[in-house]
């Protein structure tokens, strides 16, 4: 079994963080579980203080303001104690034995950077899961959304973590321009044997808007379009940019040792 840091980005999600938490305390995998309060103001850190009395595992962060999610995974991930991570909204939850199966996955192919898990959209409206394209853009989503990921540590910092471009903030967009670097650089595999995350739907889900701009319920502006994709291509270059940097680095580092032939 291979030991898991859950981070948690957290805004005022004190009516579903109950539900998060406890979903993560039945994964036996998930050794660190921080949760990064992103300046809520309602009881979302008494509630984990709650939940870090009854397990040590459970433990609070605290933003000195609200900076958005991809800030909030960022610095919870500087804060990891183990060599995996997994992210997990505070609105979602993962079903049983859903890290057991990233942990054996990534155990039994130690050459793939990450993995992703199957999601479970659940209560969104029947508009949207009874459109005849609703699965293929569910799965497009499931290998983009944070809550399906579990990664290297190293991959993750050598990737630059999620980008926190103002843009981002505004339009939404940083998980899937992580997801495109992920997925170029080294491939997003995801397991879709089973259902593992459970995304439930509430009014105004950024899920919500993936699916009617996908199935063409909804016309994007073209502006924030266009933006998105601008700051997705300036991350994935940069991203490359590092990645190289690191790769020319080790075979320096390789061809400067001496020679251990006796």
């Amino acid at each position: 079994m291979t030991p898991i840091s859950i981070i948690i980005p957290c805004y005022n999600g004190a009516t579903t963080l109950a539900r998060a938490l406890q979903s993560c305390l039945i994964q036996p995998e998930a050794a660190q579980i921080m949760v990064v309060d992103d300046g809520s103001t309602d009881a979302s850190p008494d509630l984990v203080a709650h939940y870090g009395r009854l397990d040590p595992r459970v433990c609070l962060l605290q933003m000195p303001c609200n900076g958005g999610p991809a800030r909030a995974r960022n610095w919870g991930a500087m804060h990891a104690a183990h060599g995996l991570l997994a992210f997990l909204d505070a609105d979602d939850e993962y079903l049983p034995g859903a890290l057991a199966a990233a942990s054996a996955f990534l155990a039994q192919n130690p050459n793939e950077a990450s993995v992703r898990l199957d999601v479970d959209y659940t209560d969104f409206p029947v508009e949207l899961t009874g459109h005849p394209d609703f699965s293929k853009h569910a799965v497009t989503l499931s290998n983009t959304v944070p809550s399906s990921l579990i990664i290297r540590r190293a991959v993750y910092a050598a990737l630059g973590g999620f980008p926190m471009d103002d843009a981002f903030r505004r339009i939404g967009g940083e998980d899937g321009a992580f997801s495109w670097a992920l997925r170029d650089i080294f491939s997003n595999r995801r397991l879709d044997d089973a259902k593992r995350v459970r995304m439930h739907y509430h009014a105004g889900i950024h899920a919500e808007r993936y699916f009617r701009i996908a199935l063409g319920f909804q016309t994007p502006d073209p502006t924030d379009l266009a933006e998105a994709f601008r700051f997705s291509r300036q991350f994935l270059d940069t991203a490359r940019a590092g990645i190289e940097q690191l790769r020319r680095a080790s075979v320096v580092v390789a061809s400067a040792r001496p020679n251990q032939a006796a």
